[in-house]
Parts: C-alpha cells; structure tokens; sequence
C-alpha cells in the first residue's frame, strides 16, 4: 500500500474515499495538488479546523503539492452542513479580515515557501466574486438536477426545519471551487470532514459532467468525538482557539492535557507526528500506568508547541507548574494574565492598601469580622504564601511587575487584584 494511505489507515483519518484503489495509483505514480476548504466564519480557526489542515501537511511532507482554499466567497453564503440552522450572515469587510486572519493562521502549519513542493494559498472570492448570476445558473447550475441537491445529507436534514436558497446553493458553490482549482491547477483532490462527502462528490460530478477525461478523487476525514460524548474542542470559556488572544497559549495546553484517559492515543494519532513506534509505545503506557498522565503531557506538549511554538509551550508548563505548587510568586504578570484569565478581578482603590479592607473591597470575605477570621485562621494566601497578619499592608513586593496581586482564600476561591 501507498506509505501515506497507509500511515493515515494507521491514525484512523481515513473516513471515506471516492477510489481508493484509484488514488493509491496515483499517488505511487506522482505528485499530485490537492486541497481543503477553509470558510472565514469567525477571525480564527479553532482546533476543530486542525485536522484537515494537519492531514494537508502529511501530503505536503510526502511530496505532494497542498492549496488551501480560504472561502472568502462561500463565507459570505454559509455551508448548510451539519448545521440545524441557518447561518448569521457577515458583511464582505468582515468576511475579508477574516480571511486574511486565516490565511496567517495556515502559514503556521503548510510551508507555502517550500522550494520542491511548496503550499498555495487561494481564495474563491477571486472566481466566485466576479460570476454573474447568469454564468452561475447557465453553466454551472444547469449541471445539478433538484433531486440530485434534495438526496444530499446536508440539504436533506435541513428540510423541514428550513433551508434558504442561498444556503441551498452552497453545494454548487463548492463543486465550482473543485472544478475550478481541478481545470487551472491541476488539482486532483479534495479532502474535508465527513460532513463535506456530499459536497465533495457533488464536485467530482461536476467535473465528470464538464471535462472530458476527467480523473478525480475525495477523501473525508472522521469528525473528532470524545468519548464522554461532550463535543470536541468546547470548553466551558467555549470553543479552543488557534488565535492566543482568544485561547491563551496556557488554555490551550490545558485542554490537551486534561484529554479523557480513553481519547488521548486517538488524539496522538490525529494531531501529532509522532512515529507509529513511538505511538505504540505510549499506547502501552496508558494502559499500564494511566496515573502518571504521562501521555496525556506528551499529547500537550506536541500540539501546543506546534500551534504556538516552543516558547509559549515552557511559558504554559511554567504557569501550571506554579498553579499546582502554588508559587505565583514564580509567575511573570503576562503568566499571570494567562493563567488567571476566568477567576474573578478587582480593580484595588490604592497601591498601598490593608489586607482587611482589601479583602472586603475585593469581596473575597463578605465582612470585616468573617475577614479577620480568615486571616487568623490561615485561610489567606497573598501571591501563594500565608498571610495571618491582621496589620497587613500590601506593597511593592506584593505586586507582580507592579500589576497584579493573587489573592486565595481557602484552597481554590482566587481572586486577582489589578492595579
């Protein structure tokens, strides 16, 4: 067998492909383009995106030539699949910065600078934008019959509840992508999640009924579950980003190494590019020693490190390794920014202010009295460290770089106090 459709047999990313023997025979015989579509439907892509670009990036290292295609046109309409309502419309500004937040977010993963077989970048506004509604429905809607559109997953499961005609539309839309990048680049290709295969074969049909000759080939990839049914890629701050303003470098490691027992060597698989050997052998040790999580940090440090690079990955372990001995003092305030993002935050009235009053002010205890007791009975930790001294005053030394100080009562209510 092909040693990539092999190795992608090997970490199950393989859902459905149109001919498998076909594509095999042309992989073994050249190195062919290929591509993947990325709609501009948020300012960044999130860690559901990953695994179509990652499968990209395994063509591009086994000598293959990957294009991803930004939607800024199909963004404009919204893809019915797998969703139960209609998308939220976005202006063409919105949908254009989006798409270039895309594009940098690409560059981190496909060397589009490559000397022998560098990625591309394409966007569908440049084709799409400029049709006609005459050219679209004369030579391009003329080619798919309404009962071939209604047979479909992704406009059959939105019949009864709606489905507008634009978003009715979009299956056409994305079969002229394929066509299109099939007809001026030569792309033989189109990968996307299991929830595309009808918008990918719709596309080969397209192809088929226009060129003459025509060889092309679609492959999805299984949509990531997790095993506690809870959907991939949420949080309870929400979806995990791959932008770090909005899932910081800390968050993200997080959720990588807090993976169910039962999903990380699936996750190995999918989003790493560690060996077969070396997958194996983490595999075994799940099953012998799942207490020390070892893989689960080994899963963290791959993907964190690949998405935001070695610095934020010792930056994330630093601020974990913090939390869990409770040394913030170790923490720098962008550390503490981080690792703080979700606990409640006071804004201090003065720099130089006493622990009781700070305390009530920050709401941390509710009274003067029951901020006594707290104190007095050692429930108060400024920065990580004790604190029983009723006289108390913050200062200087209790400001992280002169910005934030931590406030813990008991062994998990944390409070940050800005200045």
């Amino acid at each position: 067998m092909n040693e990539l459709l092999q190795d992608l047999k090997f970490r199950g990313l393989i859902n459905q492909v149109t001919d498998e023997a076909g594509l095999e025979e042309l992989l073994n015989k050249e190195s062919i383009k290929l591509y993947s579509g990325f709609d501009p439907t948020a300012d960044s892509l999130h860690i559901g995106h990953m695994l179509p670009i990652l499968t990209l990036k395994r063509f591009q290292l086994a000598g293959h030539h990957p294009i991803a295609l930004v939607g800024g046109a199909t963004g404009l309409i919204g893809d019915p699949s797998g969703k139960k309502a209609e998308r939220t419309l976005n202006t063409e500004d919105i949908v254009q910065q989006w798409s270039d937040s895309i594009k940098n977010q690409l560059s981190r993963f496909l060397d589009f600078e490559a000397e022998v077989n560098p990625a591309e970048i394409a966007n569908n506004f440049e084709w799409l934008g400029k049709m006609t509604i005459t050219e679209f429905l004369r030579d391009v809607g003329k080619n798919f019959s309404i009962n071939y559109m209604l047979a479909k997953d992704s406009v059959k499961t939105r019949i009864e509840s709606g489905i507008s005609f634009s978003e009715f539309t979009y299956m056409i839309l994305q079969s002229y992508d394929f066509l299109k990048l099939y007809k001026n680049e030569h792309c033989k290709l189109q990968i996307g999640g299991s929830d595309q295969w009808g918008n990918i074969t719709a596309g080969l049909e397209l192809i088929r009924r226009t060129e003459t000759d025509a060889k092309a080939f679609g492959l999805t990839i299984p949509l990531v579950t997790k095993a506690d049914g809870t959907k991939f890629g949420k949080t309870e701050g929400g979806a995990v980003w791959l932008d770090r303003e909005k899932t910081s470098p800390y968050e993200f490691y997080q959720f990588w190494i807090n993976a169910d027992d039962r999903d990380v060597v699936k996750y190995l698989k999918y989003f790493t590019f560690l060996s077969h050997e070396e997958i194996n052998a983490l595999e075994k040790e799940v099953q012998d020693a799942p207490e020390k999580r070892a893989v689960h940090k080994r899963l963290a440090e791959e993907v964190t490190a690949m998405v935001h690079g070695r610095e934020a990955l010792d930056q994330a372990i630093r601020i974990s390794a913090a939390l869990f001995s409770g040394d913030i003092k170790a923490l720098t305030g962008e550390e503490i920014k981080q690792g703080f993002k979700d606990v409640p935050t006071h804004e201090a009235s003065a720099k130089d202010i006493g622990l009781i009053d700070l305390l009530i002010e920050a709401g941390v205890s509710p009274s003067k009295r029951q901020a006594r007791e707290d104190v007095s009975n050692g429930a108060i930790y400024i920065n990580g460290e004790r604190q029983q001294d009723l006289n108390y005053v913050l200062q200087g030394e209790d400001r992280i770089d002169d910005e934030f100080t931590i406030i813990r009562r008991g062994k998990k209510k944390y409070t940050m106090v800005k200045y």
